[in-house]
């Protein structure tokens, strides 16, 4: 779903005047985190909006003075250094940032400040790029997202840019649809031993909406069936395959600890928040086994399997550092919406899951 604001003096992060990138709230970051998180999740959110804000110009035909993005960036000292635009309709859904520090900042790697970027948009509700951004939403629901050629440019630019800067130089961020691509290029990465600092904003969690179960008794027993079903269709799956491999493929991946941004009233994002809270109840029930397993499947991805169609599901990941946006939101637009995310007064809840 689109979340771009056209007018940046009145929906960016204006009271940020000077980024703080040093220490201040560790209980709130992720494992590796050294930094102000409210400022690193604003900025983050700000160069998404900035994508969001350059394909409107181009859908619009604004150009030079008429263009109403670069507020977006040049704010927090960065510059585009690229576009990444879709080979079927030619729209940008992603952008490669470099960041342009003042003087003051003259050791980039001490002040915990990001040196590339790399954001992608998420669905835009308009008719020159709605149809090719529905067709990806799709593919997340279909499992195929890895099979696009919109993927497969932004894996190159991903690969390009860490190949060239270095993966500790290099943030990924992305909401929706984009959060979506961003989180399977950080996967992808991660399986190779790269691990990427990444911001995921309402990123698409598919799921029936068991969170939105008012009795938590039932919601939880709920959950304990779904993951004895899902635990069991694995294994027999494994069994029936002669599949010998020995190992855990969460294990390889839980040293990624992406920064995953939920609202609950958000149906899109909002079933992350009980998958990782049930695994945590799993493990102190004394059946943490049973659900290691389960957390590493969907049922639609084991039918899937089973028809002999490769499926993996985008959206389960074994870490991650999940903060939730408490704040009361009047709709699902806002809720959904990229805008929420560099708000000074969130109402937020912050909790590291680290898989072992």
């Amino acid at each position: 779903m689109a979340s771009e604001r056209d007018d940046f003096s009145l929906s960016g992060p204006l009271h940020l005047t000077a980024v703080d990138w040093m220490v201040r709230e560790m209980i709130l970051c992720t494992f590796s985190c050294r930094t102000n998180v409210h400022h690193r999740r604003s900025v983050a959110a700000s160069l998404v909006q900035g994508v969001y804000i350059v394909e409107r110009d181009r859908q619009q035909k604004r150009e030079g003075s008429q263009a109403l993005a670069s507020p977006w960036w040049e704010f927090f000292n960065f510059q585009m250094l690229g576009q990444l635009k879709d080979d079927v309709d030619s729209s940008i859904f992603g952008a490669i940032y470099k960041f342009k520090p003042p003087a003051s900042h003259s050791n980039l790697s001490a002040d915990g400040c990001p040196c590339y970027v790399i954001a992608f948009r998420g669905t835009i509700n308009k008719p020159d790029s709605l149809t090719r951004d529905l067709e990806l939403d799709v593919h997340i629901i279909r499992n195929g997202l890895h099979s696009t050629s919109r993927f497969e440019i932004a894996m190159q630019a991903v690969r390009n840019m860490v190949a060239s800067v270095g993966s500790s130089n290099v943030w990924l961020a992305g909401h929706s649809l984009g959060s979506a691509m961003a989180l399977l290029a950080g996967k992808t990465m991660a399986k190779t031993g790269i691990f990427l600092e990444s911001f995921l904003f309402n990123s698409p969690f598919l799921s029936a909406p068991i969170e939105r179960i008012k009795d938590k008794k039932v919601k939880h027993g709920i959950r304990i069936a779904g993951s004895v079903i899902t635990a069991g269709l694995a294994l027999a799956m494994k069994k029936n395959n002669h599949n010998n491999r020995s190992g855990d493929p969460f294990l390889a991946l839980s040293a990624w600890v992406p920064c995953l941004f939920v609202n609950p009233a958000d149906h899109i994002c909002s079933e992350y928040v009980g998958y990782f809270e049930h695994r945590k109840k799993m493990e102190e029930i004394g059946v943490g086994g049973i659900e290691r397993l389960a957390t590493q499947h969907s049922l639609g991805g084991l039918f899937m399997s089973a028809m002999g169609k490769e499926s993996e599901p985008i959206h389960l990941i074994p870490s991650a550092n999940l903060t939730v946006n408490l704040t009361p939101s009047p709709d699902f637009k806002q809720a959904h919406g990229i805008h929420q995310w560099w708000r000074p007064d969130l109402h937020l809840e912050s909790i590291l899951y680290k898989y072992k």
